[in-house]
This record gives C-alpha cells, sequence and structure tokens, in this order.
C-alpha cells in the first residue's frame, strides 16, 4: 500500500504489533499527541501521556483507554519551558518504568506573542527545543535499554521560515517575529534528530524529524484571523495555486506513527519525513514541500547541541 498526505494512523500500523513496547508522547492531551498515544495504543504499547495540564491528560487517557481497550495507559505531568519540571519528570518517569522504546516529542507552541522563562530564554525556543533536548537526554538510559528504539521530534514546514540564528538565537537584539522563532525552532527539531541519530545509532536508536502537515489544533490558539491569513498567504505563494489543504488530524498524526514504526525505517536516521515518506531536499525558495539544507547541516547540528549543553548548564555524555 503506498502512503500519502491523506493515510491515517490506522492505516500505517496495519500488521504492526506493538505489545510489550513502551511508548511516550509529549503534547498528548489533545491533537496529534492524543491521537498518536491512541494509536499506539491500538496496536499494544504502553503509553505514557505527558502533558501541562494534568486533568487534560487523565482525560485523554481515559479516552485512549476506552477507545483501545488498552488499559496500560498511564499521565504524567511535566512542563517543557520549565527545565526543574522537566528533571522532576524524568526522575519520576525513570523511577517507574522500564526500558523506553518510542519517544514523540510532539509537544510545541507556535507563534505566540513574545514571551520570556524566568532564565530570559524565548519561549518558543525554550519549550520547542530546548525543553524536548533535556527530556530525551535525561530519558536516555531507558531508551538504551529499550533498544532498538526510536525517537520522533515533530518538526514542521516551517523551519522554511528560518534558520537557527546562533547569534541572537532569543531576540535580544533583534526585533521579535514570531513567524522567524517559531521557524528557528522547527529547523532546530530537525538538527536536533541529526544530532542524535549520529550519537545513538551505534546503540541501535534513531531520531527522525517529522512534519505532520497542516492541522486545525490547539498549536494555533495565539493566532488571530490575520495571522491565519498571512499563513495562508505565505503557504499560497510557496506552493502555487491548490497547494495547500488541511489535513484531519489521524492523517496529521500519522507521519508521526509511520516514523515511530515502519519496518522501512528500521536503521535509518536523522532524515525529514512527511506525509509518510521520506522528505526530499529543496533548493528553491518557492518549494511547497521538502526540506532546505540548513535544516539537516551537521555542522549546525553539533553548534546546536553545545549551545543547548551550555544554555542548560548540563553535558550529556552518550557514549
Amino acid at each position: 500500500m503506498a502512503f500519502g498526505a491523506d493515510t491515517t494512523t490506522d492505516e500505517v500500523l496495519q500488521g504492526i504489533d506493538l505489545n510489550g513496547k513502551q511508548a511516550l508522547v509529549t503534547g498528548a492531551s489533545t491533537g496529534l499527541g492524543k491521537e498518536t498515544a491512541r494509536a499506539l495504543a491500538s496496536k499494544g504499547a504502553a503509553v505514557t501521556i505527558a502533558a501541562r495540564d494534568l486533568a487534560k491528560g487523565e482525560a485523554a487517557a481515559a479516552e485512549v483507554r476506552a477507545s483501545t481497550g488498552n488499559q496500560n495507559i498511564d499521565v504524567a505531568q511535566v512542563e517543557l519551558s520549565v527545565p526543574d519540571s522537566v528533571r522532576a519528570f524524568a526522575k519520576k518517569w525513570l523511577a517507574g518504568h522500564g526500558p523506553l522504546n518510542l519517544l514523540v516529542n510532539n509537544a510545541g507552541v507556535m507563534a505566540c506573542p513574545l514571551t520570556r522563562t524566568v532564565e530570559g530564554w524565548e519561549m518558543q525556543f525554550a519549550t520547542n527545543h530546548l525543553g524536548h533536548f533535556l527530556l530525551t537526554n535525561l530519558l536516555m538510559p531507558a531508551l538504551k535499554a529499550g533498544a532498538p528504539g526510536r525517537i520522533v521530534n515533530l518538526s514542521s514546514a516551517g523551519h522554511r521560515f528560518s534558520n537557527v540564528d546562533f547569534d541572537d538565537i532569543h531576540f535580544n537584539s533583534r526585533e521579535y517575529e514570531k513567524w522567524s522563532s517559531y521557524g528557528q525552532s522547527k529547523t532546530a527539531n530537525v538538527l536536533f534528530s541529526v544530532a542524535l541519530n549520529t550519537r545513538l545509532a551505534p546503540y541501535g536508536i534513531t531520531a527522525n524529524a517529522v512534519h505532520p502537515g497542516g492541522i486545525q489544533t490547539e498549536l494555533g490558539r495565539h493566532l488571530t484571523q490575520s495571522d491565519i491569513e498571512a499563513l495562508m498567504s505565505r503557504v499560497t505563494a510557496a506552493g502555487g495555486s491548490g497547494g495547500f489543504k488541511f489535513k484531519t488530524i489521524p492523517a496529521g498524526a500519522a507521519t508521526s506513527v509511520w516514523a515511530a514504526t515502519s519496518p522501512s525505517l528500521e536503521g535509518k536516521g536523522g532524515l525529514y519525513l512527511e506525509d509518510c515518506n521520506i522528505g526530499e531536499l529543496k533548493t528553491e525558495p518557492t518549494a511547497s514541500s521538502g526540506y532546505f539544507a540548513y535544516a539537516t547541516d551537521p555542522v549546525n547540528a553539533a553548534r546546536l547541541w553545545a549551545l543547548s549543553e551550555e544554555t542548560l548548564g548540563e553535558k550529556f555524555d552518550l557514549g
């Protein structure tokens, strides 16, 4: 069966058995994360739903249990923009679980007004990249114990809005622009996948980045009508006439689930995936699909890793 933009989670999971596997999905109380958790649970995986809002997480878990019959669903609270919250989450999770086979870093914020963490970090970069960078590294003992395993980082076609501005990531000197901020955080998600894969491939763990497609979820909660119109203008300019349509949530989550489970991706990592396929390198600035070279540049990936360690004040030796 050929997969594409309309392929759903259940379709990519045909013939897949996840009994005995442990998965963790961030941002899984709503939208793509909840559908990813449901899909993995439907094939027997034990799933941790990680969410900012514990009540929403519990409600999502109840839905997943009811719809799949899988009772092996637990919930934990984490605020990715707060390093102490991430550290507490990881410590508790490691104490209460064994090996981790599938980690889906799904949570994120998009195009929010300029907001800074208590450390002064810009919120989109802090949440979308730094929080997942810290979480993934802290969970490394369980990931290594669960090898062969997979890490899936949710990126976006929005990475084409901006490379990482290593000279001023947190908009201390330049004027804040929410789409550039979002773009560099999504580029960081791809670069993180490249760096992770380089380090973890010898252990049988692969890391890939995913563009889920355009989906109307709570991710867009900060967008005004004018924001949506501006975004659609960008998309139309990039893709030409008829170049865009919204996906359903099951289709939007399908590439994440495919990345986490497909036999065709065995041993393959450091990739940008979209529409349940491997994305292509594009050079034209108006490309409506694929990825830009700066997002997979190994030099940028190494630089981002070092900068992330410096920012968090912690080094991670994955050897």
